[in-house]
Parts: structure tokens; C-alpha cells; sequence
């Protein structure tokens, strides 16, 4: 009997690395020479999908089908799957994939029984950006540290943002929108809230009109919208449809390319509420929800220390409630190490090289996989469109070894869905009644004005109104709730945890924080 070819010796230990008992993903099958081994699946257990993971690869390679291929098994096997679709292609998904030449051959390479199927979508949209149920976030609830990310504060300021916050709470001042939050900077900034200033101590006028001019202009972009009521539940995400499968939740997000920092920091406050509100559940034998979170680079990107140590950390420990995140970017070197270091599954398409920096991000993904039989350095820039490098966690957390794989086909359609599958998907929704109409109740902005309105001046003149914002006018309030108490912020500066440690015990008794300060509602 002759020896095994190295080709034979290499299938073999991927066909072991990979033979899972239990319930799994197939991604594709394992390629040597060129050539797609169909006997030799390549998969990852559903078990271990909460140890997060990573896609990446170049534009164009891939990374998109991929999302798509995964979130239909995850769907099918009853995992609710959130997906941000910033080019609004996997709307597909609404829609039964249809059979031609390359989807049928590449079902043949692979072993694939392919069939068309759609599954059930809810469409989302930011503050009604784009096609979707809109759905939003309270300033509050968002907390002065994502906050300080979208606008783009350094240290300083984003510790005087925290006392504003600080501040509202204490005197009962609700932050529900931009208005709200413009409105309290330019009380404290105001000669009636001079005093009120003087107190809070480390917040300089200087340093609040800053504040004041950035969130101007950021209303003047059209940001406002985002923010407000009702407030979107983090649990609507994790819905099962009649029919047993995972409810597929697509942020549509088109508009907001020129906002991307909006966007990526609005994904991250719903990974903090999830990790906020879910029990502690170990590792149960599939996810409760699989998250992507898309353009990875642009949350990283000029985030403080402090930042990417509470993303580190809130990755590190929503995985024992069940969450499972993938981070999908063009290179692993777009993720900080101490977050790369948490992503047990590994899909990686191929990279270019044309350049010396890109050079440089092909070496360093190379040294970030384990050792294989592979020429990863060649073998990353060759791979063909859906094909892509894999190594995953087995079932009991080892790593698999490195497999070369052929993907398999999405089965919806690879393809934005045709405009009006999306409108009726979206007006059938039982979400739209929740989220369709933007509310408007009284919070800061109506009780400073009715304050200083109140309020005799030395003359005993009312006091002037407190200095509108440039936005519009809000809309007529359509619905009252009662009161409910703003949470204290928390922000990862020596200067604000002064001042939380100097605001006694019963204040501190009534605050509920998360990872990023961001402000707890009652359920």
C-alpha cells in the first residue's frame, strides 16, 4: 500500500479537525490543489458560536455572502441573527434565492443540496434613515461616553459631558433628545446658571460651549433623528418567528455612510443594553443571538483607551449570555488586539497586496492562525471570490486545523430584495406600531424653560427663556408617560468618578450602570 500524498495526509486532518457531533454550520468544503473536496465538509458548531469570531478579507472577496450564509443556518436552526447592512444588499434575505449556472455549479463542488429559500427579515432603520421600522436611542439611555465617540471629544471634554449628564440627573432632568441635552449646556452656560456651573466644579464654560457648538453641528447633519422616543427594546432582537426559525433583524444603514462613527457607536449602545439585560447563562448548546457588527474598523477608529477597554470587556463577558459577536472588517489588524484575541472562529477571504502597508497586514494576519500545511502568505492573496481560510473552535474550544474551503451558496437571494417585498415586509411588522410614531414628553427642555420662565429676575421680570437650539421646532407631543427617573452616567475619567464618589450613598443606591455608562430603564 503506498504512503498518503501530502494533499491526502492534509484532508484527512481536516476531516478529523472538523467531524462535530452535534448541530453545526457547514461553511463549505476543504480545497487542496485547486480542487473542492466535497466529502471533506468544512463546519463550526453551533455551541461555540458565542466565542465570537471574525470575518474579514479585501472588497469584493466575499465577506458579504458569507454574513448571508451564516445567518440562514443560525435562522434555520431557531438563533435570532442581527445583522447591519450598510450596503442594503442583504435585504435578499426577504426573498427566495434563484437557481443559474455559478449558483449551481458552485452547489456541486461543494456537495450542496441547494434550494431557494427566504426567511424571516425585520427591517430596522435609524431614527427612519433608510427603509425600516425606525427605531432610536434616548441621549440618556446612550450615556456621555458613546456620545463622546460620535461627536468626537477628547478626554477632557468627555469628562465635562459626564457632569452634564451628572448634572441632569440630579435635578431631574430628562435627556431624551439632542434638544434636551443642548438645552442643559447653554442653562449651565447661561448667567441664570452660573451658580449651578460653579458647583458642579471641572466643567469650565469654555469647555461646555464646545460641547455646545459640536452637538450644533451634529444637529445641523441631521443626527437629531436618532435620538429621541420610544426607545428601541434590545429584546425585539432576540424574536423567534411562528415557524421556529431565528428572526433575521437587518439594519438598514445606506444612509449613514457619511456618518459611519453614528452608526458603528448606535451598535455597540445595543450590545451594552443586551449584555445589561440578559441572565448569565454559561454556554448553552446554541447562541441566543448572533450579532455582526459590519465595518468593524470604523468603531476602533480614534477610540480613547478607555473605550476599547469597556468594548473588551463587554465582548469578553456577553459571551456567557449567550451572544455571539463577529466582527467583520478587510484585516485582522483592524481589530485591537485585546478584542482580536477573544475571536475563536476565523473566516478569512483574500487579501491584496499591492502596497507596503498591505504587505505588512498580509504578514500580520499570517502570524494571527495557527500553524498549517498552508503557504499562507502566498495562498491569501490567490484565493478565488468565496473561498476563504478557516479555522474555528471544535466542540470542546481547541482549535481546528486550517482549512482552505470552497463556501457554499446563500440559498435567499444574493441580491437586494425588490422594493415593495421590503415595504410589506416592514408594514406587516408588529414592530411598527411600537416604533413608527416619534414621541416627544416633557423632559429638559420644557422644565428649564418653564423654570426660568418662573423664575423673577432682581427686578422682578421673568428671566429670559433658556437658548433654543437651531433645529426645528419638536412635533406636537403625541403620548404622556409618566416620569420616569434618568439614570447617572458613568464615564471612565479620574475627574467624573470624583464626583460620582461625592454623590453619597442614596444617590448611589438609585443608579444602575453598564460597561459604557450607559443609563438602565426599567423594563
Amino acid at each position: 500500500m503506498s504512503a498518503a500524498t501530502p494533499a491526502e495526509g492534509q484532508l484527512e486532518t481536516i476531516r478529523s479537525g472538523y467531524a462535530f457531533t452535534g448541530a453545526a454550520l457547514d461553511l463549505g468544503a476543504a480545497v487542496t490543489d485547486g480542487t473542492a473536496h466535497p466529502e471533506v465538509p468544512v463546519r463550526i458548531p453551533l455551541g461555540v458560536l458565542n466565542r465570537h469570531g471574525l470575518v474579514a478579507g479585501a472588497t469584493g472577496t466575499g465577506k458579504t455572502k458569507t454574513l448571508q450564509l451564516m445567518a440562514e443556518q443560525l435562522s434555520a436552526q431557531g438563533v435570532p441573527v442581527f445583522l447591519a447592512d450598510i450596503k442594503g444588499d442583504l435585504s435578499g434575505m426577504a426573498s427566495a434565492g434563484v437557481a443559474n449556472d455559478k449558483v449551481t455549479a458552485r452547489a456541486g463542488e461543494v456537495g450542496q443540496q441547494w434550494v431557494g429559500s427566504a426567511y424571516p427579515v425585520e427591517f430596522l432603520s435609524l431614527g427612519g434613515q433608510g427603509r425600516g421600522v425606525p427605531v432610536r436611542a434616548t441621549v440618556t439611555s446612550f450615556g456621555p461616553t458613546l456620545l463622546a465617540k460620535v461627536l468626537g471629544l477628547n478626554d477632557t471634554q468627555e469628562s465635562s459631558l459626564g457632569l452634564v449628564f451628572h448634572f441632569a440627573d440630579k435635578n431631574g432632568l430628562p435627556l431624551l433628545d439632542i434638544k434636551d441635552l443642548r438645552a442643559v449646556i447653554s442653562y449651565l452656560t447661561s448667567d441664570e446658571g452660573k451658580a449651578d456651573l460653579k458647583e458642579l466644579g471641572g466643567l469650565s464654560a469654555a469647555t461646555a460651549g464646545v460641547i455646545l457648538r459640536d452637538l450644533i453641528a451634529f444637529s445641523d447633519q441631521g443626527a437629531e433623528v436618532f435620538f429621541g422616543e420610544p426607545e428601541l427594546d434590545t429584546a425585539d432582537l432576540m424574536r423567534v418567528a411562528a415557524d421556529g426559525r431565528g428572526m433575521v433583524t437587518c439594519l438598514e444603514l445606506p444612509s449613514l455612510q457619511d456618518r459611519p462613527a453614528l452608526f458603528s457607536t448606535f451598535l455597540m449602545w445595543m450590545l451594552a443594553d443586551l449584555f445589561h439585560d440578559l441572565p448569565e447563562v454559561g454556554d448553552p448548546d446554541k447562541p441566543k443571538l448572533v450579532f455582526f457588527f459590519d465595518e468593524a474598523h470604523l468603531l476602533f477608529e480614534g477610540a480613547s483607551k478607555a473605550f476599547l477597554a469597556a468594548i473588551e470587556q463587554t465582548v469578553r463577558l456577553i459571551r456567557s449570555k449567550g451572544v455571539g459577536v463577529f466582527f467583520v472588517t478587510q484585516t485582522p489588524k483592524d481589530v485591537p488586539p485585546g478584542v482580536l484575541a477573544q475571536l475563536g472562529n476565523r473566516v478569512q477571504h483574500a487579501l491584496r497586496a499591492f502596497t507596503p502597508d498591505d504587505a505588512k497586514a498580509l504578514k500580520a494576519t499570517v502570524s494571527t492562525f495557527p500553524h498549517s500545511g498552508y503557504d499562507l502568505e502566498e495562498l491569501l492573496t490567490q484565493l478565488g471570490t468565496g473561498e476563504a481560510v478557516v479555522t474555528v473552535l471544535s466542540e470542546r474550544g481547541a482549535p481546528t486545523p486550517v482549512a482552505w474551503t470552497r463556501m457554499r451558496a446563500p440559498q435567499s437571494l444574493m441580491a437586494p430584495s425588490a422594493d415593495d417585498v421590503v415595504q410589506q415586509t416592514i408594514a406587516a411588522s408588529p414592530l411598527q406600531a411600537r416604533y413608527a410614531v416619534a414621541l416627544d414628553r416633557e423632559s429638559a427642555y420644557e422644565k428649564l424653560q418653564a423654570r426660568l420662565a418662573a423664575a423673577p429676575t432682581p427686578e422682578q421680570e421673568p428671566a429670559p427663556s433658556v437658548p433654543a437650539p437651531s433645529a426645528p421646532a419638536p412635533a406636537p407631543r403625541r403620548a404622556e408617560k409618566p416620569q420616569e427617573s434618568v439614570v447617572e452616567q458613568v464615564v471612565e475619567s479620574s475627574m467624573f468618578k470624583s464626583v460620582l464618589r461625592s454623590a453619597g450613598t442614596v444617590i448611589g443606591r438609585e443608579i444602575t450602570r453598564s460597561l459604557f455608562g450607559t443609563a438602565r430603564r426599567r423594563r
